[in-house]
């Protein structure tokens, strides 16, 4: 397929640290890649990784330390030495569940079992999140453009105090989601008139015509419409962009994927997924009307898909992805000899992570040598050897729950099992603690230990378990025999 370059506007590369935040002499290399590889800005989330000072230093991490001020500064000082714009992204009324999960303001929650919606009647909760803007915004000196977020709203309406202010004739869901976040907007503009404006578009989408017309947000906001499908929509996509611009909403962003989109627990990501969605996306950029002002495309990589998920793949293991996402904006396509650019930017032998080979070449991408650990050990976690193991037909036939309640079992077999299961574990803790010393070298230690705790620990369990039940039995059948001997096996 071969379509026209994305055309003029920004191509924004989206940092997301609210999981897995790269320590900062690795950003800074990540940071000189980016614009090696096509980027020309940053998409910054920060969300508990900004130091926020005075009443709002509570919502700074406590696994790992937040950034200080000056790494925030060195931060833009890169990017900007490499042409690259900065623009921040902070939440304002959905997904602030990094916000709201603090027991001292549980009560600006819409709804109290959801973390991430603010109750946009509380005067308190919106005097905090523009305070959260104001520490934000001083803290980019030269800033252009700012992202409130605002997708992904849930539970609107279902608050107590939404619930009376529906029951007043005329107010609705849509309005109650506009006044909320025309306000936020209103207050940006007026601390600061020279600032763009984006919002994430979902909260709009079903909105009519004329509510859109209504809604105050025209001059105000940019909407950036996000799709992160390998089969996007291509006729559904450019419709709505086109309602936009017909209510006057005309300047518009586009926001892709290259990594943190496939499923919320993946590990390694998919470069041809991810391109096939960029695919997509040219094919929009070339069929929307003259009058849309597309400012740009950011190339989300979601690192969780919210505070408290568990981390999609990290970043090394999307390098790949993004330099050809990147590429295949740049030339309308995802030929042969995009392919090899790609691989040679990036000295690989293929544009998917999982196929890359082995090196001990100095001339690699920051990360390489975490991405191949990491392809390896997921590679023997999903074996068949592990993810069927207690299936097997040894452990099914021979060491039952049955078999392990009673303590009655064929010695001669189950040793064969604890064997077997034996070298697994040794393995599988080998490659982890690989995985864990190069990962604790370019993230926090703490981000090394929730990985290995989430994607190792949970296949480890059973089998350390199989190993401890079965020399609790042979310790009852098999005469001078103890645990050390039997652990030695």
């Amino acid at each position: 397929m071969n379509f026209p370059p994305w055309p003029k506007g920004k191509k924004l590369v989206h940092l997301d640290l609210k999981g897995a935040p790269p320590r900062i002499e690795y950003l800074h290399k990540l940071i000189e890649l980016f614009s090696q590889l096509g980027a020309d800005g940053l998409l910054v989330e920060y969300e508990d990784m900004f130091p926020y000072g005075g009443e709002l230093n509570l919502l700074q991490a406590t696994a790992h330390p937040a950034y200080s001020r000056e790494e925030v500064l060195s931060i833009q000082d890169v990017a900007r030495s490499k042409g690259l714009e900065v623009i921040p992204l902070v939440q304002t009324f959905g997904h602030m569940e990094f916000v709201l999960k603090h027991r001292s303001l549980w009560g600006l929650r819409e709804v109290g079992h959801c973390l991430g919606t603010l109750n946009p009647h509380r005067e308190e909760g919106v005097r905090l999140v523009i305070e959260m803007l104001r520490q934000v915004v001083e803290l980019h000196p030269g800033l252009n453009t700012l992202h409130i977020g605002a997708d992904e709203v849930y539970l609107l309406g279902e608050g107590e105090e939404s619930k009376q202010w529906l029951a007043s004739p005329g107010h609705t869901v849509e309005q109650l989601f506009l006044s909320h976040v025309t306000r936020v907007a209103k207050a940006i503009k007026e601390a600061w008139p020279h600032l763009n404006v984006i919002m994430w578009d979902d909260m709009l989408r079903e909105m009519s015509h004329d509510t859109l017309k209504a809604s105050g947000l025209i001059g105000l906001v940019q909407p950036m419409l996000w799709d992160y499908n390998p089969a996007l929509d291509v006729d559904t996509t450019v419709s709505l962009l086109e309602k936009y611009c017909s209510v006057g909403l005309s300047e518009l962003w586009a926001a892709s994927s290259f990594k943190g989109s496939t499923s919320v627990h993946t590990s390694v990501t998919s470069t041809q997924r991810h391109v096939d969605n960029h695919l997509q996306w040219l094919k929009v950029a070339a069929s929307v009307s003259p009058g849309i002002k597309l400012q740009g495309i950011a190339l989300t990589g979601w690192q969780r898909y919210d505070h408290l998920s568990v981390l999609c793949e990290l970043l090394p293991l999307a390098l790949p992805s993004l330099a050809a996402c990147l590429q295949t904006l740049n030339h309308g396509q995802f030929s042969p000899e995009v392919q090899s650019k790609v691989t040679k930017s990036l000295g690989i032998s293929s544009v998917e992570v999982e196929a890359i080979e082995r090196t001990s070449s100095d001339s690699t991408f920051a990360g390489r040598r975490l991405a191949e650990l990491i392809v390896e050990l997921t590679s023997l976690l999903n074996s068949e050897d592990i993810c069927y193991f207690e299936n097997s037909m040894f452990v099914r036939g021979w060491f039952t729950p049955y078999h392990r309640q009673r303590k009655m079992v064929n010695p001669l077999i189950t040793m064969q099992i604890q064997s077997q299961a034996t070298m697994l574990l040794t393995m599988l803790e080998q490659k982890a603690e690989a995985v864990r010393q190069e990962m604790a070298s370019l993230y926090p230690d703490s981000t090394a230990q929730e990985w290995v705790e989430q994607y190792v620990s949970p296949v480890v369990a059973p089998l350390q378990r199989i190993t401890q039940d079965i020399r609790a039995c042979l310790l009852e059948m098999v005469p001078q025999y103890d645990s050390t001997t039997l652990s030695s096996q």
